[in-house]
């Protein structure tokens, strides 16, 4: 019987470099938080910010290969949920992590143009910098809600098939949900998106999917649950 060893490490690898490479880009991409001095800091650190963006890329190219690599084993227990999985985490999230690092560099790009002309047209220049931004903003929101939405389908998928103990996909359902809420804080301009409020939110979530991903590397998927879809799948 096929117990899906190596898909369960590969993963869990997937979640992991997914996380790093998100980090990572967060951590890279301060110079541009700076509301004041924003287009002179992205220029400085030009080539930082563009380390930040293909981390953003291999984010999404790690996240978005998880729901093809589970594919074949989820749909043996819901293969509705588990196509809207891989539409909504493999190839929606595709779209906006591949548009996100476009911004970030088009930012730079501006802000590197904005240095070369000097001060005289700061005012369009400050325009279209803070336009790029909050498009990059307005991104990120969606991506939150495309994630959680996908994220749900995953986790409803482990607790209903038990490949993975009900408490950690109750505490994945119950993270995501809180999850999903920042969107509506960002969007109704409750708090901004790297607010200390979004990160303590958002914790669950990051703390649950590194669990997960140790416990699929380490322990894999349940035989018994493994065993329950081949045997629906024979009927």
């Amino acid at each position: 019987m096929n117990t899906y060893r190596k898909t369960a490490i590969m993963v869990g690898a997937l979640f992991i470099i997914g996380t790093a490479a998100g980090i990572l880009s967060v951590a890279l991409s301060g110079p541009a938080r700076d509301e004041a001095r924003y287009l002179v800091d992205v220029s400085i650190n030009a080539n930082q910010i563009t380390v930040a963006a293909l981390c953003v890329l291999l984010m999404g190219l790690a996240l978005t290969l998880v729901p093809i690599v589970l594919y074949p084993l989820l749909k043996k227990y819901h293969e509705v949920l588990a196509l809207g999985y891989v539409v909504f985490r493999g190839a929606l999230e595709t779209v906006i992590y591949i548009a996100l690092t476009i911004g970030w560099l088009v930012l730079i790009a501006l802000s590197l143009e904005y240095v070369r002309a000097g001060t005289p047209d700061a005012a369009y220049f400050q325009t279209l910098g803070a336009t790029l931004l909050a498009g990059i903003d307005a991104t990120n929101t969606l991506l939150i809600i495309v994630f959680g939405l996908g994220a749900l389908m995953l986790y409803t998928i482990f607790y209903r098939s038990r490949l993975i103990p009900r408490w950690l996909s109750t505490w994945g359902l119950i993270a995501i949900i809180l999850h999903l809420t920042t969107a509506f804080l960002i969007m109704f301009r409750l708090t901004s998106t790297l607010s200390p409020v979004i990160g303590a939110i958002n914790f669950p979530i990051f703390l649950q999917e590194m669990v997960m991903a140790v416990w699929l590397i380490v322990k894999g998927f349940n035989p018994a649950a493994i065993a329950a879809g081949a045997a629906k799948t024979d009927r």
